[in-house]
C-alpha cells in the first residue's frame, strides 16, 4: 500500500473541530500525519489539493440494497460503487421483506457480494429483528451479533403484538445490539399513501395522519423508560415527534433519531400533481412539519441526515399514486441537499458535515466519519467551485425514481479515498 500525500486541502472534520488549510499524510491505509509533513516522508503519490474541501467520508444510515431477490431494482455491487461517487464510503444494508437478513448466511452473502465489487463503499449490516420480518418470532440475534450485524430493525414491518416488540428490545439489550426503530402504528396505517391534509383531500387519496408516527413513538419511547434499551428512530416526519424526542432526551433517555434528507426540502405540495417520484413511507408532509424536521437537526435533537435509498425498477413508479411503490434513490442526492441546507441558512458546515459523517458513526458504535491521526483513511476532496444538475442521464443508480430531477446544485466530488486507497477520481 503506497504513501499518499494531500497537499494544501481545507480540511473539515467536525469531531475533532478541525477546518484548516492543511496537508495530511496516509499511510498503511491509516493517516499518520496532519500539518507539518516529518522530512523522512517519502510519498508515492501526491495530490495537490488546493482550493478543494477534505471531508470524511460520509455514512449513510439506511440503504436498500435490494440484492438478494430484486436484481431488477438494484445490485449490491452497482450501488456501492454509486455510493463511492457520491462520497459515500460506509453504508448500513437495511433489511426487507425480499432480503431479510435474518441469518448470517445472508449477511456473508451481502459481504462478500460487497467485497467482489472494485472501488465500492464499505458495507455495515443491520440485521432482522424478526424472523423473516415476519413480526412473530426474534430472530437469533445473537448469530447476528457475531456475524457482525450493528443493529436490528423491524424496518417497515409491522410487529404481531406489542409483548414481542418488548421481547425483541429485551434480546436485543442482552446482546449489545441497537434497535432501529421506524415509528409507524400499522393499525392506523390502513391504506394511506399522502399526509393527511388539504392536498390528499383535494386529490382524493387515503391520508396517512401524523398520529401514525407520534402514537408509536409515544409508545416506545414508554417502553425504552421501562426497560432502558438503547433505541434509534429512523426517518422522522412530522413535528409533533421532534417535540417527543426532545422530551426524551432531555430525560436522558438513550435515544437517537435520523431524518431522511428528502424529508427536508420536499412536502406534501409536492405531490399535487399525482407525481410518484414524491411517493415516499412516511409521506411528505406539511411545510410546518419540514421546517420543524429542520430546526431539530439544527438543535442537535435530531442526531443524523441520511440518504433511505430506495431504488426502483421504472414500472414501479408508473401505476397510479396510490398503487405505486414508495421510496426515492437517493444516494447520489445525500450530499448536495445537505450542503443546500448550508447555502440556504439551516445548518451551519460544520453542522451539516457533521449530520452524515461522526454522528451516524457513533449511532452505529464505528470509528469512521472523523480524520483524526491514526484513523482509517476514508475520505473525500470535495470541489465547492462545480455545479451539476441532476438528471436522467447523470444518475447512476438503476433505480431512477428521484424527485429531484432538473434540481441544480453547488460542488461536485472530485476524489474517493478509502482505507488509503483511491477509489473514486
Amino acid at each position: 500500500m503506497s504513501t499518499l500525500h494531500i497537499k494544501s486541502a481545507r480540511l473539515i472534520d467536525p469531531a475533532n473541530h478541525q477546518d484548516v488549510v492543511t496537508d495530511i499524510v496516509i499511510e498503511a491505509g491509516v493517516i499518520s500525519a496532519i500539518g507539518t509533513i516529518p522530512d523522512e516522508v517519502q510519498a508515492e503519490q501526491t495530490i495537490d489539493a488546493e482550493g478543494l474541501w477534505l471531508l470524511p467520508g460520509l455514512v449513510d444510515l439506511s440503504v436498500y440494497l435490494r440484492e438478494p431477490g430484486q436484481e431488477n431494482k438494484a445490485t449490491i455491487a452497482h450501488e456501492m460503487q454509486v455510493a463511492v461517487q457520491s462520497g459515500i464510503t460506509t453504508v448500513c444494508a437495511m433489511p426487507e421483506l425480499a432480503s431479510s437478513i435474518d441469518s448470517s448466511e445472508r449477511i456473508n452473502l451481502i459481504r462478500d457480494k460487497a467485497q467482489v465489487a472494485k472501488n465500492a463503499a464499505q458495507v455495515e449490516v443491520i440485521g432482522a429483528l424478526t424472523a423473516g420480518l415476519k413480526g412473530e418470532q426474534l430472530s437469533n440475534m445473537g448469530s447476528l451479533k457475531k456475524s457482525g450485524c450493528v443493529a436490528v430493525t423491524q424496518g417497515l414491518a409491522p410487529f404481531s403484538n406489542t409483548n414481542l416488540l418488548r421481547n425483541c428490545m429485551d434480546y436485543a439489550a442482552t446482546n449489545e445490539l441497537k434497535l432501529f426503530y421506524q415509528p409507524i402504528e400499522h393499525s392506523l396505517l390502513g391504506d394511506g399513501c399522502a399526509h393527511q391534509g388539504a392536498i390528499a383531500t383535494r386529490l382524493g387519496l387515503p391520508a396517512i395522519s401524523p398520529s401514525v408516527e407520534t402514537t408509536a413513538m409515544a409508545q416506545m419511547l414508554t417502553l425504552v423508560e421501562d426497560t432502558h434499551t438503547a433505541v434509534h428512530f429512523c426517518r422522522l416526519s412530522c413535528a409533533k415527534s421532534v417535540e417527543l424526542l426532545a422530551i426524551a432526551k432531555d430525560k436522558g433517555l438513550p435515544v437517537s433519531a435520523d431524518v431522511a434528507v428528502h424529508q427536508l426540502f420536499l412536502t406534501d405540495m409536492d405531490i399535487a400533481d399525482f407525481n410518484t417520484l414524491c411517493n415516499t413511507l412516511p409521506p411528505l408532509r406539511s411545510s410546518r412539519d419540514r421546517d420543524a424536521l429542520r430546526q431539530g437537526v439544527a438543535d442537535g435533537v435530531i442526531d443524523a441526515i441520511c440518504s433511505d435509498h430506495q431504488p426502483h425498477d421504472i414500472d414501479a413508479k408508473l401505476a397510479p399514486f396510490q398503487q405505486s411503490s414508495s421510496g426515492i434513490s437517493a444516494l447520489e442526492t445525500l450530499l448536495p441537499l445537505t450542503l443546500r441546507l448550508v447555502e440556504e441558512g439551516v445548518l451551519t458546515l460544520a453542522q451539516a458535515i457533521a449530520t452524515v459523517t461522526h454522528k451516524p458513526a457513533e449511532i452505529i458504535a464505528k470509528p469512521k466519519g472523523s480524520l483524526g491521526v491514526g484513523q482509517a483513511a476514508d475520505f473525500v476532496l470535495f470541489n465547492p467551485d462545480k455545479s451539476c444538475d441532476i438528471s436522467l442521464q447523470s444518475l447512476q443508480s438503476k433505480g431512477k425514481n428521484s424527485p429531484f430531477l432538473g434540481w441544480w446544485f453547488s460542488g461536485g466530488v472530485e476524489i474517493v479515498v478509502i482505507a488509503g486507497d483511491v477509489v473514486y477520481h
